[in-house]
């Protein structure tokens, strides 16, 4: 660690790098990730040091009870340190420093999977919350009725796309339905696509003639109170038929430079699926990556459970994973990926 950070504070003294905008951001965020980790190993070390002559202390027979209280205190203090240390080995992956885009869509249900959207909506600005970053919805299509057909959320923050592609995949819902009048149990879908935004694009070429650009009117619920003017953009890449779209922005020209950020980061998503697919391969592991397979069931009845199905890993407590607590599902799926590598 302390040999990557004298890599990039080389890096850093080269001129050649003020050249380059990117590359120079890309060096000063790894920089500071660096710097942050040896702080936190060095705290670690230290603490570890002080346990080690408070346990000698204790030895001695003048030691008094409230002496053991502070060693236990100080033990769970430094235990949790290390614990935080190791779950910062779990993010190797080549985005996972980036901010995220995370796009919900309901499944088939009509308004009970469009309201199981707009619970996963919620959910997720919970986490954001929790975790310190920040979150905007930057595009949207309200439901019939009820929640929404489709979402998207910008999420900013270190470890963002580390963390939330452990999300991507189907999510499930067990309950009573509010939208059922005989009060039936029924099951929705809906499914959440993780993307990396990469700041560093010269990997990724996008032509102007592969691009269809249209603008449209934002929409409120239902389709109704329509804006004046089309500042919507929507850009179609005509190589992948991948599809953006972007409404939340002040003016056209900032929907569109937006949309064309979110073009780079489903590209770069396409990118390492790519990658790990060849990396299995070469492996002999010759199975697909499968990113839209359902992954986690959420239970509301007849009892309360939520449960990953590719970790196992499953909680009771359904009113704090959906107010946001899904930060154990996420390391759980970090030390998973971690172990496969």
């Amino acid at each position: 660690m302390a040999l990557r950070l004298a890599e990039l504070e080389s890096e850093e003294q080269d001129p050649e790098i003020y050249k380059d905008a990117s590359r120079l951001k890309k060096v000063g965020i790894e920089k500071k990730s660096v710097q942050t980790v040896l702080s936190k190993i060095n705290s670690s070390k230290q603490k570890i040091e002080d346990l080690e002559v408070m346990f000698d202390l204790l030895q001695n027979e003048t030691s008094s009870e409230e002496d053991l209280k502070d060693f236990e205190r100080e033990f769970k203090q430094a235990k949790k340190e290390v614990n935080n240390l190791f779950v910062e080995t779990l993010y190797s992956g080549e985005h996972d420093q980036c901010d995220a885009m995370l796009e919900l869509h309901a499944g088939a249900g009509g308004e009970e999977a469009q309201d199981w959207t707009d619970m996963l909506h919620r959910m997720y600005l919970r986490y954001a919350e929790k975790q310190g970053y920040s979150a905007k919805i930057v595009n949207y299509l309200y439901g019939e009725g009820a929640g929404y057909k489709s979402v998207t959320i910008l999420v900013e923050g270190s470890h963002a796309y580390g963390n939330l592609k452990c999300e991507r995949g189907v999510h499930r819902l067990v309950r009573i339905s509010p939208f059922d009048a005989n009060k039936r149990r029924h099951t929705s879908f809906a499914s959440v696509e993780v993307s990396p935004i990469i700041e560093d694009t010269k990997d990724i070429v996008i032509r102007p003639e592969d691009i269809k650009v249209d603008t449209y009117r934002s929409g409120g619920a239902g389709g109704q109170h329509v804006n004046k003017t089309e500042s919507a953009i929507r850009i179609t890449h005509i190589p992948t038929g991948i599809i953006v779209a972007c409404q939340n922005e002040r003016s056209q020209t900032q929907n569109k430079e937006f949309a064309m950020k979110m073009l780079y980061a489903k590209l770069a998503e396409k990118q390492e699926k790519e990658k790990e697919e060849e990396r299995l391969k070469q492996l002999g592991m010759h199975q697909k990556i499968e990113w839209g397979s359902q992954i986690r069931s959420y239970v509301l009845c007849p009892y309360n459970m939520v449960k990953d199905h590719r970790t196992n890993y499953e909680t009771g407590d359904t009113d704090a994973v959906l107010d946001g607590d899904i930060q154990p599902f996420i390391i759980e799926k970090l030390k998973q990926d971690s172990e496969k590598k």
